[in-house]
């Protein structure tokens, strides 16, 4: 007989997880049995119980505090205070919803260790019993990370939404004198405001991907997905970043390959564009080149870079010609990356050795990432004959987007 888990939930997502993970721990060795029942925690080795107050409070409130020491409840942290009330104890282990995966693998990994030596010598339980003392206090300090993870993340929306307010005043303002509402202008006073909405527009877009990055490990995002015509989104991100492009008196050519229609959510595609041509318009010199690819491609999922396939090495590409993907490659005439750090620009602040920073900071670069993998795509970075190349795929997504309906776009972005 194996390992017997209980899981207390009706959240399918976190019961398919666990299975996963107690595969991946225990191959066959295992039981998993989910439900809603509290006596499941009685007859388990290990239960796994999705706290939700109002359910199952009678058979806490009944339960010996012994035997819960093999419950790992996952807990809202607004609820942590009656869910110790309701077990009338103060030593229960819990971790803050939503888990982590590698939380929750490496719980389960200890009580499959646990159960897999349970016959050992006296010895071997004294050691166990001080790995769990450890255990514990890991435990207790990935739930204060955790809270302070919460609070950062409350903050910072908090603050995002503040700032947003006059934010929103001053480009209205703006708005008002371009169009000539507050009296007319000067060639000198346009190219001023011009200058102004273009760092209202930018600063309004680093509030949103502060924002995304801040909770995009706890909230879904809703793709509205739409056909469209990429090299219409190029041209709109190219007008966005006119001011750059003047100033520095860049060069900048664009090549997109007829194809079938792209489904992608058209307002994180502009954000895209607009992140990975500023970031190419701030690095090229004064004077330099920028150039846009886009083009129809079979991107094999296998590869870790789709721009490192060897159609020589690989025998499904000479039986598949058909494009699956739509692959986009913006070169410039900037400095290049260091090879050790292709992949480490992509990460929030990221920062390399060197006088200029090609992350910029990382946020610009970090929204990118983030994107591309909402789309289930890749993006990465590498170096060209003249310069850097940031190159991204997006997988053409017809028969999903057409399961899903063609949706008014009006819905709400964020859900639960």
């Amino acid at each position: 007989m194996g390992l017997k888990i209980a899981l207390i939930s009706q959240n399918l997502s976190l019961v398919e997880s666990c299975r996963a993970i107690c595969v991946e721990l225990c191959g066959p060795d295992f039981t998993l049995t989910a439900g809603t029942g509290g006596d499941l925690a009685s007859q388990a080795d290990l239960c796994v119980w999705d706290f939700v107050p109002g359910e199952a409070d009678t058979v806490l409130k009944a339960a010996e505090p012994e035997g819960l020491q093999n419950c790992l409840f996952l807990v809202q942290r607004g609820d942590v205070g009656l869910l110790r009330e309701l077990a009338a104890s103060a030593s229960l282990n819990f971790l803050l919803k939503p888990p982590t995966t590698a939380t929750l693998r490496a719980y389960l990994g200890e009580a499959c260790w646990r159960w897999r030596e349970r016959d050992r010598d006296f010895a071997a339980r004294r050691l166990r019993a001080e790995r769990d003392e450890m255990l514990q206090c890991l435990i207790q300090a990935n739930l204060r990370l955790q809270e302070y993870d919460q609070d950062r993340t409350t903050f910072l929306a908090r603050s995002l939404h503040d700032f947003r307010a006059p934010l929103t005043t001053f480009a209205g303002y703006c708005s008002l004198m371009a169009a000539g509402d507050l009296g007319p202008l000067t060639a000198e006073q346009r190219d001023a405001l011009d200058r102004m909405q273009y760092g209202a527009r930018r600063l309004s877009r680093m509030t949103d991907a502060m924002f995304q990055l801040s909770v995009s490990h706890c909230v879904r995002q809703k793709l509205v997905l739409q056909p469209s015509d990429f090299r219409e989104c190029v041209e709109k991100a190219l007008l966005e970043v006119t001011p750059l492009i003047d100033e520095k008196r860049l060069s900048v050519s664009v090549n997109v390959d007829e194809s079938d229609p792209l489904y992608v959510d058209r307002e994180l595609l502009d954000q895209l564009l607009i992140h990975l041509l500023e970031n190419a318009c701030k690095f090229t010199p004064r004077a330099g080149a920028i150039d846009i690819k886009a083009y129809p491609f079979f991107w094999d999922r296998r590869t870790r870079h789709a721009a490192r396939l060897d159609p020589a090495r690989d025998r499904r590409i000479e039986q598949v010609y058909a494009a699956n993907s739509f692959r986009v490659d913006i070169h410039d005439s900037g400095p290049g990356i260091p090879v050790s750090d292709t992949e480490k620009i992509f990460e929030e602040s990221a920062s390399y050795s060197g006088g200029r920073d090609r992350s910029g900071g990382g946020l610009g670069l970090a929204i990118c990432r983030m994107i591309v993998r909402q789309h289930q795509g890749r993006i990465w970075a590498e170096n060209g004959p003249a310069g850097a190349v940031f190159c991204f795929v997006l997988p053409l997504q017809r028969t999903e987007v057409e399961s899903r309906g063609d949706g008014d776009g009006a819905e709400n972005r964020y859900a639960e």
